[in-house]
């Protein structure tokens, strides 16, 4: 009797090892943290649950920069995972790795078809060369400003009004700066938000269309618009209203334990920031300067890349984890829980039919910001730079130079502008 348990039980082992091993394994690496990392999780175990031939793992591997540097790299030595999480800076290097499969022919590929047409325009805007997609959007956000409501009442302001124009900025900054608000406004990320005054201004960032009519062999930010710009900052910080609060999200801790009022950052971080404010927090659109054309802000987060070099097989796992995530409930999970957009129209049809925008409108400012814009020029549909990565992080020091008060807002963005060019004709010369 023992024996045949043995042998039963040996039968049930290698059967449940047969079965496992037929299942299609496939890589994701992403580089979702905190607290959009539960999110993430959450995804894809639901997609193996439903997809039980297909083994997705997903494997958190470092920053937004980290994770695009690894991924050129193991493709090279054949490491590489199926699918990775790029963000929008990197999209000019993974056009130019030769490590991809683009998007839009992958359907094709696999004998299927694909209404691309069912995705947030303004996001495959972004991703797409001569009007086809190369990148799948998964974490798509924008800017806007952010504002506690309650420092306003506190300094006379209508908590209902936020600031449309820079010149507002100034003066509410002063009425709360009167109030005992020590220092009133900040950015995350800053080199994206000086960006962004450029697409919602209808201003070129870089030479050939802003990169997406050839490489872009020079930058266009020290002009009189970009210095009136960080000449516009560093004025508010000599007058104690603008803190510089470093890289990407520092800033948000000062806001979210009211040291600031008004805080210019991702839409990614609203559902952190509502959740961690003891304050009613109030959104709006970002401010403009006045008498500039109107343009859009601009899409930031990332989108997913396909590896080249996969089977069938796991193409078309990977495939089917992509049209999951256009699954209208599963875009709509991914939106509440981080404040990324939603990706497909039916999400944001759902979401207005439920009255999810009406219980909180803060998750409608960006919609609107963002859909209410001009989409016909390259300026509005951001720039595309080879080391992209690399510019952003010369535009944040430039910013951080003049705003202490090292140089002036021109001397800081030629000094920039030189650096930068460098860089994209070292670029231009590799990649021609």
């Amino acid at each position: 009797m023992k024996r045949v348990l043995v042998v039963a039980l040996l039968a049930v082992l290698v059967l449940s090892s047969f079965a496992f091993a037929e299942k299609t394994q496939i890589t994701w690496w992403h580089a979702m943290s905190g607290s959009r990392l539960p999110i993430v999780n959450a995804i894809v175990d639901g997609f193996n649950a439903s997809h039980p031939d297909i083994q997705l793992t997903a494997m958190f591997t470092g920053s937004y920069s980290e994770t695009l540097t690894k991924f050129i790299a193991s493709y090279k030595t054949g490491t590489a995972p199926n699918l990775v999480q790029v963000y929008e800076v990197g999209t000019q290097t993974m056009l130019d790795s030769q490590a991809i499969i683009p998007v839009y022919k992958v359907p094709g590929m696999l004998g299927e078809t694909w209404d691309w047409a069912q995705y947030i325009i303004p996001i495959t805007n972004y991703y797409s060369t001569n009007g086809n997609l190369w990148s799948m959007p998964f974490n798509s956000s924008t800017a806007m400003l952010y504002y506690n409501k309650d420092l306003f009442t506190k300094a006379g302001l209508d908590p209902n009004k936020p600031p449309t124009t820079w010149k507002e900025v100034e003066e509410y900054g002063q009425k709360l700066h009167d109030s005992g608000v020590k220092n009133v406004l900040s950015f995350g990320w800053p080199g994206w938000i000086f960006e962004q005054m450029f697409t919602t201004h209808n201003q070129l960032f870089a030479n050939n269309n802003n990169g997406r009519s050839g490489l872009a062999t020079k930058m266009l930010f020290n002009g009189d618009f970009g210095t009136m710009v960080l000449g516009t900052w560093t004025k508010l910080a000599k007058e104690g209203i603008f803190l510089y609060g470093g890289p990407e999200y520092s800033a948000n801790t000062a806001f979210k334990s009211g040291q600031l009022a008004m805080l210019l950052q991702s839409t990614s971080s609203l559902s952190g920031i509502e959740q961690g404010s003891e304050f009613a927090v109030g959104t709006s659109f970002l401010p403009r300067f006045e008498g500039y054309p109107m343009g859009d802000s601009v899409i930031g987060g990332g989108s997913l890349w396909i590896r080249k070099g996969q089977s069938t097989k796991e193409l078309n796992a990977v495939w089917e984890f992509l049209k999951y995530l256009a699954k209208t409930d599963v875009a709509i999970q991914w939106h509440k829980g981080t404040g990324y957009f939603p990706t497909v129209n039916s999400a944001v049809k759902a979401l207005l039919d439920e009255g999810w925008f009406s219980k909180d409108q803060n998750y409608l400012t960006a919609f609107l910001q963002i859909l209410s814009g001009r989409r016909d020029t390259a300026a509005v549909r951001g720039v595309r730079l080879g080391p992209f990565v690399q510019i952003r992080e010369i535009e944040r020091t430039a910013i951080e130079k003049a705003v202490s008060g090292v140089m002036t807002p021109k001397q800081a963005l030629d000094e920039a502008a030189q650096k930068a060019d460098q860089l994209l004709q070292d670029y231009a010369a590799l990649n021609s």
